[in-house]
């Protein structure tokens, strides 16, 4: 492999029409509706013909309140019996003291709260024919269009991130195509009735709402508030505002309160303005959400729709997959229907090309620079079975939040990372007072479990509470930021503050282990894993795992390079380094596994679903089967353990770490079949991924974002791989995409890379630079060194 000289362009296989998710009915159910977003408002459009459906979901709408004595009083007392009979080996005992010591104990966590349905009714039950409905992700426009008798009916849905509303649009007749629809009355009247009557209510919440009418607009306010995770008092104030605009020829009548309704007499088009307004951050809701309405209410339905679509293109457009054309049967048949021929075996590469631009889709649709909060484990979407079940619909930083973020960077949307990196940085904040009160350290401290006012303090159950490296783990999304973007205002103003600070935690936090001299973090927890104990009982805290070893090394590596970078703290940078060589090393058990705790004891659960141990292979590379092969092989041992054990905790989570692990193993072949269990056995009709009813607790499949980026993200790391010095070409292609290409995949270090294969061999390659950059090329075990100017484009020989 050799560089030749600059290029504008290199030769591609054709993109193939890979942006629809489309169906021949509409939805009944959640997992069939499709979903929208902006970024902090979001909906799951059915498309139904008798009584349309927009669920809808608000970002901020948060049970609950920010609260200073979530740590156990006791917690800083009994650190160091814990830790001593830890040491000892009377782990049982260690085990009860830390459940009665060493918990959280918050009284107004709370849950995002889903909002209710807003309803459009026909007013009655005529059969529709020639039905469809679709979901544009490269437009982020949900469709639907059939024939009511004689009329033609359309409408068009979308979530806009420039106007903050969502809108909804209905067509009837062959008058309403193109109608524009501007501020009520607006269009001149032609005398001829349009077939449009409907209503427009909105349904029930899990919360009390009080409906008014304002100017015409309904309007329900009140408090997201719940028992279950909170006290039932605290919560945000929300309202919810609703606009109907009807042509010239249209009627809306206002209906009183009581009826709760607005509605509609003979118009051709009808749009719907949904705003939603909250207190969150002081924000006064009742007049952010009729400024929201106010503002896009004055402009054309074409001008809403058209500054909503420049602006997601701008970030969607980034990025074309083309994985090969398989069946072409396949592509004719509506998206639920190819989902469940791919889960029968049937290869469907254009199906797998689709759900990765669709890990793009709800990233964007879900999280932009301006969002107020990061997607939570639902992302925007919240069925309301999160928020009413044990675990709530919060930020679980043992996976789950890291996971929704994982595609951003390579997939070249890295500003949705934004609202998650700000939100970081708030939580260290309240993670300075945990690590004070309940450790006595400096620095600030994370866990298990966070909320929108950045809850810090541990967990409150034994097995998950206690991740001690949960806020380690998440500022690693600071690092990858700086790592693909190369700002060093960035390392300088934000990333090194995060990372020194959590950092200067450990120095403090970390004990030496008598029996090695290593430096080992504890008490702590493996998410969410248990052993057993001394007594025969399971038992979950314990010191030095594997784990934390993994988050400790990486914040502490990450200071040093930063630090190097910035030419800064030179003497707190050699106590960094110090503590670092000291850490203690991966270690191979008994079964040849990767030993997930600091000695070789026996699984009590080994079937269960967390391997954060193996996070040393991805987003880490801490273990590379290059460099270290032995622990690599113990890392496959690790999880072909788990995947043969009786009741193997599968879930959509899962299967996106197992897609990332063998891509990093550089087995495309097995990376590719998690893929398929991804798609086939944890993703829905709308192809969105689920928890598996049964795991964790469930009671039924709840919806989970994470499976969707990660899924993403493992796809990416099958075709590119990169570490800020080397950029990997095609390093898991499976055999079963024997021909494709790939557009805009962004590098570790600002360099963008386009490849293109055939017969299962790369055919092009070509790298973009967004500065002056030196990087190694490699491919197989071909390796070329390359250096581009700012804004060079070369293409590669291969």
């Amino acid at each position: 492999m050799a560089t030749e000289a600059p290029s504008a362009s290199t030769s591609r296989s054709s993109e193939l029409p890979v942006h629809e998710l489309w169906y021949r009915t509409p939805a009944t159910r959640w997992f069939e509706a499709l979903p929208i977003g902006n970024g902090r408002l979001s909906g799951m459009v059915f498309g139904g013909t008798t009584v349309d459906r927009i669920r809808l979901s608000e970002a901020t709408a948060w049970s609950g309140s920010a609260s200073d004595t979530d740590v156990s009083p006791t917690a800083k007392e009994f650190l160091a019996p814990i830790r001593s009979l830890l040491f000892e080996g009377r782990t049982e005992e260690a085990h009860r003291l830390t459940e009665e010591h060493l918990l959280g104990r918050p009284t107004a966590f709370g849950t995002n709260l889903p909002l209710p349905e807003v309803l459009i009714d026909f007013g009655d039950a005529e059969v529709a024919t020639g039905y469809r409905r679709s979901l544009d992700i490269a437009e982020a426009v949900a469709r639907s269009e059939y024939v009511r008798g004689t009329v033609p009916f359309r409408t068009e849905t979308f979530a806009s991130r420039p106007d903050h509303v969502i809108v909804h649009r209905i067509e009837a007749g062959a008058g309403g195509a193109g109608v524009g629809a501007a501020a009520r009355g607006a269009e001149a009247s032609t005398g001829a009735a349009g077939p449009l009557n409907l209503a427009v209510s909105v349904g029930e919440a899990v919360y009390p709402l009080v409906t008014t009418i304002e100017d015409g607009d309904l309007v329900l306010s009140g408090r997201a508030v719940e028992t279950l995770h909170s006290n039932g008092v605290d919560g945000v104030d929300l309202v919810i505002r609703v606009r109907v605009i009807a042509d010239g020829d249209g009627s809306v009548v206002s209906a009183d309160a009581a009826a709760g309704a607005l509605s509609v007499g003979g118009a051709r088009s009808v749009t719907v303005i949904i705003a939603v307004g909250t207190s969150w951050d002081g924000a006064d809701a009742a007049k952010q959400a009729a400024e929201l309405v106010a503002g896009a209410g004055e402009q054309p339905f074409e001008a809403l729709r058209a500054s909503h679509v420049a602006d997601y293109r701008e970030l969607f457009d980034r990025v074309a997959i083309d994985l090969g054309a398989g069946d072409p049967a396949l592509v004719e048949l509506p998206t639920d229907v190819r989902r469940d021929r791919f889960a029968a075996g049937a290869e469907d590469p254009q199906l797998v090309a689709l759900y990765f631009q669709f890990g793009r889709y709800l990233t964007i649709a879900g999280s932009r620079h301006d969002s107020p909060l990061p997607l939570a484990l639902q992302g925007q979407w919240n069925d309301g079975l999160a928020s009413s079940a044990p675990w709530t619909n919060d930020f679980h930083l043992d996976m789950n939040t890291q996971q929704n973020y994982w595609a951003a960077e390579v997939t070249a949307i890295g500003e949705c990372q934004e609202p998650l990196l700000r939100w970081v940085e708030r939580l260290a904040v309240t993670g300075r007072s945990t690590a004070a009160e309940m450790y006595g350290a400096r620095g600030w401290v994370a866990h298990t479990v966070s909320n929108a006012w950045g809850y810090s303090a541990p967990g409150w159950g034994m097995g998950w509470g206690l991740n001690v490296t949960g806020g380690a783990w998440i500022a690693l999304q600071h690092w990858e930021r700086w790592d693909h973007d190369r700002d060093v205002d960035f390392l300088r103003e934000r990333a090194y503050p995060v990372l020194r600070e959590s950092a200067r935690f450990f120095l403090d936090y970390l004990s030496e282990d008598p029996a090695t001299g290593w430096l080992v973090s504890g008490p702590s927890d493996s998410p969410e894993n248990w052993y057993v104990g001394d007594g025969g009982q399971q038992v979950a805290v314990s010191m030095g795992t594997t784990a934390d070893r993994v988050f400790i090394e990486a914040v502490f590596r990450m200071v040093v390079e930063a630090a190097g970078v910035l030419d800064v703290d030179a003497e707190f940078v050699a106590e960094v380094q110090a503590a670092r060589e000291r850490l203690s090393p991966f270690q191979i058990g008994s079964h040849g596994q990767l030993q997930e705790w600091l000695r070789d004891v026996e699984e009590a659960v080994p079937s269960h679903r967390h391997t954060s141990h193996l996070m040393a292979l991805f987003p880490e590379r801490q273990i590379t089967v290059r460099e270290q092969p032995e622990l690599a092989a113990a890392a496959v041992v690790t999880i072909e353990r788990r995947e043969a054990a009786p009741g193997w905790e599968q879930t959509e989570w899962v299967e996106a770490n197992l897609i990332a692990y063998f891509a990093r193993l550089l087995d495309g072949d097995r990376a590719v079949q998690h893929v398929r269990q991804l798609i086939a056995d944890a993703s829905e009709a709308n192809l969105m991924s689920f928890s598996a009813g049964g795991v964790a607790g469930a009671a039924q499949n709840i919806y989970s974002f994470d499976g969707n980026a990660g899924g993403t993200a493992g796809i990416a790391e099958m075709l590119m791989q990169s570490d800020g010095t080397t950029v990997e070409l095609l390093p898991a292609l499976p055999s079963e995409w024997p021909a494709g290409s790939v557009r805009g995949l962004r590098a570790r270090n600002g360099v963008g890379v386009d490849l293109v294969w055939a017969d299962g061999v790369l055919s092009s390659a070509v790298l973009r630079a967004r500065h002056d950059v030196e990087v190694v090329v490699r491919y197989g075990e071909r390796v070329v060194a390359v250096t581009l100017c700012a804004g060079e484009e070369r293409a590669l020989a291969v």
